[in-house]
């Protein structure tokens, strides 16, 4: 997402620094493309984000969340201060709200337009997460990190210059937090020639998930739905292999791996090349918000997509034409049994995804969009990202 971003701002001929922290916990490679690399001027600092349970403990009687603070190292707070006094930018974006805390330091030292590009509402994850546990300790505990990173949202929201969101309904959460500053909506954008199905090498039916299981909301919305449908798939009417792909899927998963019916794949060499060989895509997510960028690569590959509400949030979806919403186990089972007898209905599914994401996310015209909301924040004589 980041990366194509800035392949689009370097396509439009500007100038892009990228200054990245590299959280050991997250063994996935999100570093820019070697041809990318030198097109920009790029920094890494490496982190160290584990939380020991002592912290964790430690943490209950303080008014912040480990989940923010254990985001911030001095060094890479010196690297971009250091960074941004020898050059003279014009926009400095921050991706997410984790390196918001870096904002008052760079404040200091730098007179550009600073944006904010919120990937989620990060307290309704949390607040969402917390209505889905029925033990009261766990609850509670998710109800209070909701509490305390909203503090902290609010406290940071109108300290930036300008505010670019993913949905629709993420501006409008934004805006009833009564943030003062410009807030746009900014969609998703994929570089479309990227996406080149092939039905020759695509197994019909065939379920499959792809995603980070670094990810609260997508860990616990897979486990929910293979706890529901384990038997469905083992020994019921759902004949049908499941196929389960991402970064850091926990040990525990191995368990749910039945011989010839589901597979736990982890990791994939070639994410595009596995979406392409399977046919129907599953996103149970039951939390979290903003616009999943694996459901709009999903619908580049015309894939047929069965997803929750929830997951769906933010795209212009229209339910049975180019994806299936369900919201639950019934609607799920439902929407399983009839794709995996009918290929012709997935493919005029996926097909119709496909032609939604060429009018709504190419990447040339989110990013257009995009330069069009930095130059609204600079004074008329100046120009864009030096």
């Amino acid at each position: 997402m980041v990366c194509n971003t800035i392949k689009g701002l370097v396509r439009l001929g500007h100038e892009v620094s990228l200054m990245s922290l590299n959280a050991k916990k997250n063994h996935e490679d999100h570093s820019p493309d070697e041809e990318l690399k030198g097109k920009i001027k790029y920094k890494v600092h490496p982190i160290d984000i584990s939380v020991s349970m002592l912290e964790v403990a430690i943490n209950l009687f303080s008014r912040s969340s480990f989940n923010i603070n254990r985001y911030y190292d001095v060094e890479f707070e010196k690297l971009l201060i250091k960074e941004v006094s020898e050059t003279d930018y014009d926009i400095i974006q921050f991706e997410g709200l984790m390196v918001s805390l870096y904002l008052s330091a760079i404040r200091k030292k730098s007179k550009a337009k600073l944006i904010y590009r919120t990937h989620n509402i990060e307290n309704q994850v949390w607040e969402r997460l917390s209505l889905q546990k029925s033990d009261p300790f766990k609850k509670s505990y998710l109800k209070m990190h909701a509490k305390r990173i909203k503090n902290y949202e609010l406290e940071q929201l109108n300290k930036f210059d300008g505010i670019a969101v993913f949905t629709g309904q993420d501006k409008n959460t934004i805006l009833s937090y009564g943030t003062k500053i410009s807030v746009a909506v900014l969609p998703v954008g994929i570089r479309l020639e990227n996406y080149n199905p092939d039905f020759s090498k695509t197994e019909f039916p065939s379920l499959f998930f792809l995603g980070s299981l670094d990810w609260l909301p997508n860990r616990e919305g897979v486990e929910w739905f293979l706890e529901s449908f384990f038997k469905d798939f083992t020994d019921g009417e759902l004949n049908v292999k499941l196929y389960v792909a991402g970064n850091d899927i926990p040990d525990r998963f191995d368990d749910y791996e039945a011989l010839g019916k589901i597979f736990i794949q982890g990791e994939v060499d070639n994410a595009l090349e596995f979406v392409n060989s399977k046919s129907i895509m599953i996103v149970p997510l039951l939390s979290g918000g903003g616009m999943r960028v694996k459901i709009v690569e999903g619908m580049a590959m015309q894939k047929c997509i069965i997803s929750t509400t929830l997951g769906a949030e933010g795209i212009n979806f229209e339910d049975g034409k180019n994806i299936i919403i369900a919201n639950n186990r019934d609607e799920f089972y439902h929407a399983i049994k009839r794709c995996i007898v009918d290929e012709e209905y997935c493919k005029q599914i996926g097909l119709n995804a496909r032609k939604l994401i060429e009018q709504q996310h190419n990447l040339n015209t989110v990013i257009d969009n995009l330069v069009d909301f930095y130059q609204s924040l600079l004074p008329v004589s100046e120009e864009v990202l030096s």
